[in-house]
């Protein structure tokens, strides 16, 4: 039986030259192919860049890839070993080229597998020496240096340098360490997102007989992926706008959810007044208690509640004696919450009163300082009584020492875009601010007056963090496979980020609390966002105001550097990789390279990527559609893959327009009275039939 070493001889292309930690340099035998390579039985290809050859090494034979190929004139007419007949003697062209080290190949013998099998691992410890066979690898060694590696499970396209070996890959390494697929428009990376998630789950479902346990969110900028996945089970597609006839649900991110960076991002609130006024707002409608409808105790509560931490702070910050003007500023503060203690027949005699202590103790403060020439200097024991008062009142309308300050602002409990309003403004009187919130109080109207945005943002009573959370991520107590596609085209410009930002962090949040709840478990959910470039900027740090962009991206870095441990991998497709934030680029373990034409793409990419693969790279600008670079944690080796065919009825919608077609076929018109009345809503309107 010969062995790979016996057949060595025959396989031998030429030797090596040169040898150093960076490089290795072959010099090809005069017969060995310039054109079409024999060796292995099958013709293909040789010499070509990026090709693999074998070198005998210790416990194996080392596998390189080639860098590049030229041709270099000796400097002596004749070689060893020889003749030249010649009449005259000229130098003879040589055949050089550069080999990159890659791994090692073993071969390995079964009694119940007639031939050999090999055995590839990333890596070498000795290089070669000068004089050291280069070889080319057979068919089979070929096949098992591409398809090398455990849990090779979902086949994604073939190796067009490798014999069309196929390539797959592990999905645990693939989705769990964070992928970012990166090309030009029209190079083929849309169809490689959708590929991927469709092959994944095909795979997992020869598998287990039956519809797998998979979940992927896709977040779709430009609503390419709605048809791609229509012949799935459990797809659903949210929209800004309902459409019955292509099953698009509406999309609804409520307010409640938004947390306070999203808010202060929206409101674009200033630290010093429009902040603290925000804060103190959402802790209002986040109310520590629940009521089912709202009352006036519950108000006075919330009231009350929130008197006791302003007073607290003022008391920390020293304000009531701290001179003019800030003395004069918590008098005019304490003048405003005595106008809104109000009394309500349905007070009960002990919450009645807690109200009228309090209220006859504000007179006293208020009359010992409410003449023209009054010092409004307070003592601190004065403060302290109020407090005390105030925190009293506050524990017999139903409030306790946890709802006083600990209150979380970002706990998302339901409340209305009016009592939002309601709170801002009554918040802004108790603290002062009424002035300093007048454009962030606008701003926040004209949000919620938006006809387009209402539906998306309104707090409907069926929409509640349970059912937000089956609908959006999965389905409680049900398997199966989940994909939601969240189309985000029609959403405004200046809403867009922040909504983004929500979903992603809602997701996040709620997988770490199924990890917790569940000792340790994780519940695999993949993040797909599309056109990352305009999602996940790179931002400055130094940013005063940060916008809503930089908040979405920090939302999305958090999920690159945790989300691993929680379960929720993340895919990232761009064409402008150098525009994406680095922090999310060094957090993807794998990457998938279509075509990118662009220096500075190319130069980032090339940074990226811990592996010398300088030849590999340089083919980024003139890969063909459908081919993509295969690199990171998901492949053994670098590979270039052909990606599988994705059917047409199921790609995502981003061809390049028809313009020969359109312009030689009549057999495309506008219909701008239709559009325009759905635009414009009009086409909702019920229709007004006059008396005859």
């Amino acid at each position: 039986m010969n062995t790979l070493m016996e057949n060595a001889e025959s396989m031998k292309i030429g030797s090596v030259d040169f040898v150093s930690p960076s490089e290795i340099r072959v010099l090809l035998d005069l017969d060995a192919p310039s054109d079409v390579a024999l060796n292995g039985g099958t013709p293909r290809p040789f010499p070509r860049v990026n090709s693999y050859v074998l070198v005998p090494a210790e416990g194996g034979f080392l596998v390189a890839q080639v860098e590049w190929i030229t041709i270099e004139r000796a400097q002596f007419p004749k070689r060893r070993g020889m003749q030249d007949f010649g009449v005259l003697d000229l130098p003879y062209p040589l055949r050089k080229m550069s080999i990159i080290p890659l791994g090692v190949l073993r071969e390995k013998w079964y009694e119940f597998i007639p031939c050999a099998t090999y055995e590839f691992s990333r890596g070498i410890e000795v290089f070669p020496t000068v004089g050291d066979p280069v070889l080319i690898p057979t068919q089979n060694q070929l096949h098992c240096i591409i398809e090398s590696g455990s849990n090779r499970r979902v086949h994604i396209g073939v190796s067009p340098l490798a014999g069309n070996a196929n390539v797959a890959i592990d999905p645990d390494r693939l989705f769990g360490r964070h992928l970012a697929i990166l090309g030009n428009t029209g190079s083929g990376k849309s169809c490689s997102v959708a590929g991927l998630i469709r092959w994944s789950i095909e795979a997992a479902q020869k598998v287990r007989k039956e519809v797998p346990h998979s979940r992927f969110i896709i977040l779709d900028p430009n609503g390419e992926y709605t048809n791609s996945f229509s012949d799935m089970e459990n797809v659903r597609i949210y929209g800004v706008e309902k459409n019955e006839t292509l099953d698009i649900k509406q999309l609804r991110v409520p307010l409640w959810l938004w947390n306070t960076a999203e808010w202060v991002s929206f409101a674009q609130a200033s630290g010093k007044a429009q902040k603290p006024t925000l804060v103190q707002t959402l802790r209002w409608v986040r109310d520590g208690q629940i009521e089912a409808t709202p009352t006036e105790r519950a108000d006075m509560r919330r009231f009350l509640r929130t008197l006791v931490e302003i007073s607290t702070l003022e008391y920390k910050s020293g304000s009531p004696w701290g001179g003019f003007p800030k003395s004069k500023n918590f008098f005019m503060k304490i003048k405003k919450w005595k106008s809104g203690i109000q009394f309500a027949d349905i007070l009960t005699d002990e919450e009645d009163a807690a109200l009228s202590d309090l209220n006859e103790y504000l007179d006293e403060l208020i009359t010992a300082r409410d003449d023209k020439y009054a010092h409004h200097d307070f003592e601190k024991g004065e403060i302290e009584s109020l407090i005390s008062l105030l925190r009293k009142a506050h524990h017999v309308f139903g409030g306790s020492d946890a709802d006083v300050l600990p209150i979380d602002a970002d706990i998302p409990r339901p409340f209305t875009g009016k009592d939002f309003l309601r709170s801002l403004e009554a918040n802004a009187e108790l603290m002062d601010t009424s002035k300093y919130v007048e454009t962030m109080l606008m701003r926040v109207k004209t949000l919620l007056s938006d006809a387009k945005l209402k539906p998306v943002i309104s707090s409907k009573a069926d929409v509640t963090l349970e059912n937000w959370l089956d609908q959006y991520i999965c389905q409680s107590d049900e398997f199966g496979n989940f994909i939601t596609i969240i189309d985000l085209s029609l959403l405004p410009t200046e809403i867009v980020h922040i909504l983004t930002a929500v979903m992603a962090r809602i997701t996040l949040e709620a997988l770490q609390r199924y990890r917790r709840e569940n000792d340790g478990k994780t519940l695999p959910t993949v993040l797909v966002m599309e056109e990352a470039h305009t999602f996940i900027k790179h931002y400055r740090d130094d940013a005063e105001n940060a916008d809503a962009s930089a908040m979405c991206t920090r939302v999305f870095e958090k999920i690159a550097r945790e989300g691993r441990k929680f379960g929720l991998g993340l895919v990232l497709s761009s064409q402008r990789p150098s525009e994406l934030s680095p922090t999310v680029l060094s957090q993807c373990n794998s990457f998938l390279l279509h075509r990118l034409s662009n220096d500075r793409d190319q130069e980032l990419v090339s940074r990226l990527v811990p592996d010398n693969l300088r030849a590999l790279l340089r083919e980024l600008p003139s890969l063909p559609a459908q081919n993509a670079i295969l690199l990171g944690w998901a492949s053994e080796l670098p590979v270039m893959v052909r990606m599988n065919h994705l059917h047409d009825e199921f790609r995502p919608r981003s061809d390049d327009p028809d313009y020969w077609e359109t312009w030689t076929k009549n057999d495309r018109s506008a219909h701008w009275k239709s559009i325009a009345e759905e635009w414009q809503g009009y086409s909702t309107l019920p229709i007004y039939d006059s008396p005859t």
